[in-house]
């Protein structure tokens, strides 16, 4: 019989730590062995108790959660699943964590709305299992293969009709970072599919937009797909591609989850393979479960080009390797050579076209 996954808990409140408490003691395969009501308890608990995973709260007195996992991240790595509010300086603060080094962030509910407390559980167990069997990557900058030189003729996004689209779930917020720096200004029309909870998306689409060389936005229903643009899905909204005239836009929707998400990367990948086809690029990074493997492998049926992140440099190597797996992928490349890989193969797609 295997281990049961080792959890603590760690938050202020002592209704959310009860509450957490029993959803995770509920699923057979995890043990919540402790709990703190603050870092410098949690500091103790972490020595004593040596768990596989812990959960962290933001906002926290004497130390907020992200200071002390900056700290714990340096002496005593572990893994980590932040759980926060969705306001709008926590979310900041949740996605810094993610630099720092926690896996995955969950956004806290309502306690009192019972259905938000049942959507929560299986989020949370779901959640816990993920973040145990992810790999602790060192927070250093993965190697990036040198990027060639463009010369004018050869600049990415001369024609409007190129489109690439990307999915990522658990260490994709990271994975998506180093990918897009590395990319030019006239990046071809991009679409991306990262699942988190809505208010975490605009901050996270922020924060790239102030480090890449291109525009990054939330997507908002009707917005045009063009060279040097990036889309970001909203959370809790399916984005689709389509297609007017002679110009893409994308649509936003509310249809029931897939997978257990909403935005799916599949309802956004099936869309680019309908409407761009062998005009479109499919990249599919790290990230748990199953979700955009089915959308990848109609865009290649499409005569799309495909690209799956490899397993060492994955964080959780689900997503990718359930898209190779059904024959969704053409090509399997480290995190690093993404970036350069995809220039090379939209400049040959513009040479092409000309």
């Amino acid at each position: 019989m295997a281990a049961k996954i080792r959890c603590l808990i760690v938050d202020d409140s002592a209704i959310v730590r009860s509450v957490l408490q029993r959803m995770l003691n509920s699923d057979p395969e995890i043990e919540v062995v402790g709990s703190a009501p603050d870092p410098y308890v949690a500091r103790e608990k972490l020595i004593e108790l040596q768990p596989d995973v812990m959960t962290l709260d933001i906002e926290m007195p004497r130390m907020d959660g992200l200071t002390f996992l900056e700290k714990v991240m340096a002496a005593m790595p572990i893994r980590t699943l932040i759980i926060s509010s969705l306001a709008r300086e926590p979310s900041e603060m949740a996605l810094r964590a993610l630099e720092v080094g926690a896996i995955d962030v969950l956004a806290k509910p309502a306690i009192n709305v019972t259905d938000s407390l049942h959507q929560m559980r299986e989020d949370v167990i779901t959640r816990v299992k993920a973040v145990a069997r992810a790999r602790l990557h060192p927070r250093i900058k993965p190697k990036v293969d040198s990027r060639p030189t463009l010369r004018p003729s050869q600049a990415l996004g001369q024609t409007t009709h190129q489109i690439l689209a990307m999915a990522a779930s658990t260490g994709g917020t990271e994975a998506l970072k180093v990918v897009l720096r590395h990319l030019p200004p006239d990046i071809p029309g991009t679409l991306i599919v990262q699942h988190m909870p809505p208010v975490f998306t605009r901050t996270f689409a922020e924060n790239l937009n102030r480090i890449c060389s291109f525009e990054v936005k939330e997507a908002e229903d009707g917005d045009r797909v063009k060279p040097g643009l990036v889309l970001l899905a909203p959370g809790n909204y399916h984005m689709e591609l389509t297609r007017s005239g002679a110009y893409y836009y994308v649509k936003l929707n509310q249809d029931p989850a897939q997978h257990g998400v909403r935005p799916a990367a599949d309802i956004m990948l099936r869309s680019v393979a309908r409407y761009a086809g062998k005009n479109a690029v499919g990249v599919v990074l790290t990230g748990m479960g199953r979700d955009g493997a089915q959308g990848l492998l109609e865009m290649r049926q499409t005569g799309a080009y495909t690209i799956a992140q490899d397993e060492p440099t994955s964080v959780v190597y689900g997503m990718p390797k359930a898209a190779l797996e059904i024959g969704g992928i053409d090509k399997v490349l480290p995190l690093g050579g993404i970036a350069p890989h995809l220039i090379r193969e939209f400049q040959k797609r513009d040479l092409t076209a000309s």
